[in-house]
């Protein structure tokens, strides 16, 4: 494990945007590097499981064609693919969340990547969303289109709404499914984004393409 030095400042002066999803698996990383590609942003993923394989900074590079200065280091590295708190058990750490302070970027927006669902524990006392709610950014609610995508998604809402935390959207992620999308955004209350289709041979031109027809750069910029 490896925790970032305490260099971060808090600053309201550019536009932040935390993606997080209704749970693992559900194709976080690959939206936001489409995401980050269509705003111009830089990355930060706080917490990464698993350096094994490619990481997810390394895969938003890869698909977002970015240089390494619009990468934010990690806070946290960890070992393990699995929950957050059981992977600092298993890697013999903790993650503080008064270090998870993201980082002042002056000259473009920036794309936060969250670990996993909104009630991921952190450590013993602390969930994720314990951390978005301190954070005070609005929100992008990945879901996959699988069958089980309404009842994890409106939880999922409903939990964000209970801290007040400001939701920009729902984005969905795989095969066209029109009743559930239909039955998340109007039960939930919620802007529909767009539907960020599989892609068979997935690359950075072919991303960037499916991303630009499927979502609006205007639809990012102030919640429902």
């Amino acid at each position: 494990m490896r925790r970032s030095a305490d260099i971060w400042t808090n600053s309201t002066s550019q536009q932040r945007i935390v993606v997080t999803g209704t749970g693992f698996e559900v194709g976080k990383t690959v939206f936001c590097a489409g995401l980050v590609n269509l705003l111009g942003a830089s990355y930060w993923k706080p917490i990464q499981l698993g350096l094994e394989a490619e990481t997810d900074s390394e895969c938003v590079a890869r698909l977002a064609s970015l240089s390494p200065d619009r990468i934010v280091p990690e806070s946290y590295r960890l070992q393990t693919t699995t929950w957050p708190n059981y992977s600092t058990e298993l890697d013999g750490a903790r993650i503080e969340t008064e270090s998870l302070k993201p980082p002042a970027i002056a000259d473009r927006p920036l794309v936060i990547e969250a670990t996993g669902g909104l009630m991921e524990p952190l450590n013993c006392t602390s969930l994720y969303i314990d951390v978005l709610e301190s954070w005070r950014f609005p929100v992008v609610l990945g879901a996959s289109t699988a069958s089980d995508t309404i009842n994890c998604s409106l939880l999922s809402i409903e939990a964000l709404r209970r801290r007040h935390i400001d939701i920009l959207g729902i984005a969905f992620v795989g095969e066209r499914n029109s009743d559930a999308v239909t039955a998340i955004c109007e039960i939930g209350r919620v802007r529909w984004l767009g539907r960020l289709p599989w892609i068979a041979h997935l690359s950075a031109e072919a991303l960037q393409a499916a991303f630009k027809a499927s979502f609006l750069c205007d639809d990012f910029n102030s919640p429902s």
